[in-house]
């Protein structure tokens, strides 16, 4: 794997790939390169055949604490000067591209887990709402800590947090900003379970996906993606078509293989 950052780890063991935050002193707080280099490793996992799942966590004590406050100095400067025009295009252009690192998590064809432990705020939950699956441990804190800020949150939260959990919770910590813990997440349907050990939980799901054929699993991704914006019939005639495309598949004799010889099927994703 060709991939080398600073504040972003990849590791890799068999078909699962971990993307660290690695800023852990600073409680992986995302500064600008690490809004750069994690689209980057999205796109380098993303496009590796050998990786079938992803697991996204955070280095030392914390998932993250959200944007680096550095961070929103270093945009401040960066569009000083010239008309009120052209400065309100250069934050514009910077937010979009600070929502593209977001999207670029969303946008994976693989699946993705968020394994959050410690600090989840801000910017953590829009990247955690980015992801297919979340999963906290018992310490874990969220906040769409923005609304403290004196700002709404602008790079996914708004759009992405109201397809997870319901209207009104969504704002309430919208408009409160307020902390909520692992087990109060769970209860609103934030994350998946709160586990005391959350990487190897993580892990483990991560293995079980990975066993089945990869083919099922991203096309899997691939519809219910696609069925976000579409009725039904539009729907069930999008599936009609990938499995016209994708059935007749050697992980689909495979398995079939495999179930008359009672053993576990063994798919490479062809």
């Amino acid at each position: 794997m060709d991939y080398s950052s600073d504040v972003i780890t990849i590791e890799q063991a068999g078909h699962i790939a971990t993307v660290w935050l690695d800023r852990p002193d600073k409680l992986n707080a995302m500064n600008l390169p690490m809004w750069d280099d994690l689209p980057r490793a999205m796109e380098e996992v993303g496009a590796d055949p050998d990786i079938r799942v992803v697991i996204i966590a955070g280095k030392g004590r914390a998932f993250t604490a959200g944007i680096d406050i550095q961070a929103l100095g270093t945009v401040g400067a960066a569009i000083e000067g010239g008309s009120e025009v052209a400065k309100r295009q250069a934050l514009y252009r910077q937010i979009k591209k600070m929502q593209y690192t977001m999207t670029s998590i969303a946008d994976c064809p693989k699946p993705v887990i968020a394994a959050v432990h410690g600090y989840c705020l801000g910017a953590g939950v829009d990247l955690i709402t980015a992801c297919d699956i979340r999963l906290a441990a018992e310490d874990a804190i969220f906040s769409v800590r923005e609304t403290k800020l004196g700002m709404v949150a602008d790079v996914g939260t708004m759009q992405r947090l109201p397809k997870v959990i319901a209207p009104g919770h969504v704002a309430e910590l919208a408009f409160t900003g307020q902390d909520i813990t692992a087990d109060r997440a769970k209860e609103i349907g934030l994350v998946n379970d709160v586990r005391p050990d959350v990487y190897k939980a993580a892990l483990e799901l991560a293995e079980e996906i990975a066993s089945n054929s990869p083919l099922a699993v991203q096309g899997a991704k691939a519809v219910l993606k696609a069925g976000e914006n579409r009725s039904i019939e539009e729907a069930l005639d999008y599936m009609a078509l990938w499995n016209a495309a994708f059935l007749q598949s050697n992980d689909l004799q495979e398995a079939m293989l495999a179930n008359l010889e009672k053993r576990p099927p063994e798919f490479k994703g062809e």
